[in-house]
């Protein structure tokens, strides 16, 4: 059984791909500790490259990625273990209410990890709560929004892909396990801000001992 690991794109995982020798430009490929696949930016690539390419070979999706954080209690630079994520945008607005799709009773939108094995490396890493977008968030009265609808704001993480994934290993009974490095603070765009070079450092060190130890 090997673990897929599973990243947007080929640049969040450059230093890992260099170690253990794998080409910077395929979607997937083999090693023999694991697989690669790099899947695009956001849930409808991530969904279809998972269709395409998840085998019953794997026992743990791992996906890891940059995210940014909506508290400056997680700082910059750091990694969290995102334990549950959800489709946060889909749904329905009534006026100014958003209605989920578990209260308009077609399904759930979020997921939670409950895998049979357990993971110490990622256990140690602080646990954060994650919504999955197809727009980033930068506007002031966007991001009030998201915190008021949010239970966990206080460990909230935005990523593009990472519900999709919890999915695919819900429908699949596959291991999951999602970490991601915080490269922004989610608020009003400001790239001066961003530590994009740190987050990327932190993720490979963590994925290249993790693979190294798996």
């Amino acid at each position: 059984m090997k673990t897929l690991l599973i990243a947007a794109t080929h640049a969040e995982l450059g230093s890992t791909i260099a170690h253990f020798s794998l080409d910077p430009q395929l979607p997937f490929q083999t090693h023999e500790k694991f697989d690669l696949l790099i899947t695009g930016v956001g849930m409808t690539a991530t969904a279809f490259a998972l269709g395409r390419f998840v085998s019953a070979e794997h026992s743990l999706l791992l996906n890891l990625g940059i995210a940014g954080a909506f508290n400056d209690a997680i700082p910059l630079g750091s990694l969290v273990r995102v334990d549950r994520d959800k489709f946060s945008e889909l749904g329905a607005e009534d006026e100014g209410t958003f209605l989920s799709l578990e209260q308009l009773g077609f399904g759930a939108a979020e997921f939670s990890t409950h895998n049979r094995r357990s993971y110490p490396m990622a256990d140690q890493l602080p646990a954060a709560a994650g919504i999955t977008v197809n727009t980033v968030h930068g506007c002031a009265q966007s991001i009030t929004q998201v915190l008021a609808r949010e239970q966990r704001a206080e460990q909230l993480v935005e990523s593009m892909e990472g519900a999709a994934v919890f999915y695919a290993a819900q429908q699949l009974q596959i291991d999951c396990l999602q970490v991601r490095a915080i490269s922004n603070k989610v608020e009003r765009r400001n790239r001066e801000t961003w530590q994009i070079g740190a987050a990327v450092r932190a993720l490979n060190e963590w994925a290249i001992a993790f693979l190294s130890n798996s």
